[in-house]
């Protein structure tokens, strides 16, 4: 029994780790490199980059849950919890804003579209790690 339950806790911690580092390096490409990013969600100006960099200090914000989680996922089982919160809420948030845009917004829409798709994917990597290690 017990080796079950380890083999379990570790894809779980991988699985977590996995979102995790994609959630981090997404941040810091916002933070780092915000001018790449500008052109997709249609924001000009001087407080474009600044926008950008914000979002990335959100989503290091929002990662601020997975160290604990990562190495005591038994554990931490209400962290656990606001972690599948905050990525259903992102996905629930991005598609509304997805279908509340206008025509004629290709470019912002397919920029959304793959924050849809990662926190959809998140959402259900999440969760499998936390059946995994539930009692």
């Amino acid at each position: 029994m017990k080796a079950a339950a380890s083999w379990k806790n570790v894809v779980a911690r991988l699985l977590i780790l996995a979102v995790f580092i994609i959630n981090i390096t997404c941040a810091l490409q916002f933070v780092l490199r915000p001018e790449v990013f500008t052109a997709a969600y249609q924001l000009t100006g001087p407080g474009a980059a600044a926008a950008v960099q914000g979002m990335g200090v959100v989503f290091a914000m929002w990662n601020a849950t997975y160290p604990p989680v990562f190495l005591k996922p038994e554990k931490h089982r209400t962290l656990f919890c606001v972690m599948i919160a905050q990525q259903l809420t992102g996905l629930v948030g991005e598609s509304w804003i997805l279908f509340g845009l206008g025509a004629g917004q290709a470019v912002l829409a397919a920029s959304i579209e793959r924050f849809i798709a990662f926190d959809a994917g998140g959402l259900a990597v999440l969760l499998i790690a936390f059946f995994l290690t539930r009692r």
